[in-house]
């Protein structure tokens, strides 16, 4: 009877043991499906085989995906992106090199997918993770922006006097179709490069450096600011600069526009 305790107490203590190790893994599930339901990133879990081993609730919005899908093949399955990322897939699986790329739905939502390797805690390779953050307002942002410069420039085009806009280093954001002709020097030699290099370094004159700087830290506009100088392609040359702080959103760079006037 003393052994038949003792035996019992044992098994019970096991059993209490399971019980515990059993609620921990059940914390743990649920933190984890709490976790990647709230981060608002689609995630789809694969085997070796390509096979749907788990995913998340948002991972629907981009295959169609219900619970009894677990155990099928992806490629069983449809999907609302327009990009095919089964070979993508089964050649991460093979490199074990993660890949990236941007795809967008038939409902024109972006995402940008990434295809990693799934690592056990052992470092073995056991499928892939396939997940998709939204960046729709990203490039709609992207787009906006595009939009907005094309106008900008195309307003420049229009000014009849050679005009540069500079940035934060004053070097040329963008350069008036009319400073082109005028200067007659072409956007390769032009954009991206700091004012004061351009040409045979004609718009090197320290007090125009000052008065720039000045611009740009402390926003103090000059006008008629007088520059003569001898240039190779089109001689003497008797200009006024006139320069003023170009508004920017917070965070931006802050940007200048130069306009010249003979």
């Amino acid at each position: 009877m003393e052994q038949q305790q003792t035996s019992n107490e044992e098994l019970s203590t096991v059993n209490a043991e399971f019980q515990a190790k059993i609620e921990q893994l059940t914390v743990m599930q649920n933190d984890m499906k709490n976790l990647l339901d709230n981060i608002n990133i689609g995630t789809l879990f694969l085997d070796e085989h390509l096979l749907i081993r788990r995913f998340t609730r948002d991972a629907t919005h981009i295959y169609r995906l219900v619970a009894t899908d677990m155990g099928r093949p992806l490629a069983d399955i449809k999907s609302d992106i327009e990009e095919e990322l089964l070979p993508d897939a089964q050649k991460v699986l093979e490199t074990l090199v993660p890949c990236e790329r941007e795809v967008h739905t038939s409902h024109d939502t972006h995402y940008l997918a990434r295809i990693q390797p799934y690592r056990t805690l052992d470092n073995v390779i056991d499928g892939v993770v396939l997940t998709f953050t939204d960046i729709s307002q990203r490039i709609a942002i992207e787009a906006a922006h595009q939009e907005a410069r094309q106008l900008a420039e195309g307003i420049v085009n229009t000014i009849r006097e050679p005009l540069l806009v500079l940035d934060s280093q004053l070097r040329v954001v963008t350069a008036s179709r009319s400073f082109y002709h005028h200067f007659q020097v072409t956007p390769e030699v032009t954009l991206g490069r700091p004012v004061y290099e351009l040409g045979d370094c004609q718009w090197d004159i320290p007090m125009l450096r000052e008065l720039l700087h000045s611009l740009l830290l402390r926003d103090e506009p000059f006008e008629d600011y007088l520059v003569e100088h001898d240039f190779p392609a089109i001689g003497h040359q008797r200009m006024r600069l006139n320069a003023r702080r170009i508004n920017t959103p917070a965070g931006q760079p802050r940007l200048i526009l130069l306009v010249i006037e003979e």
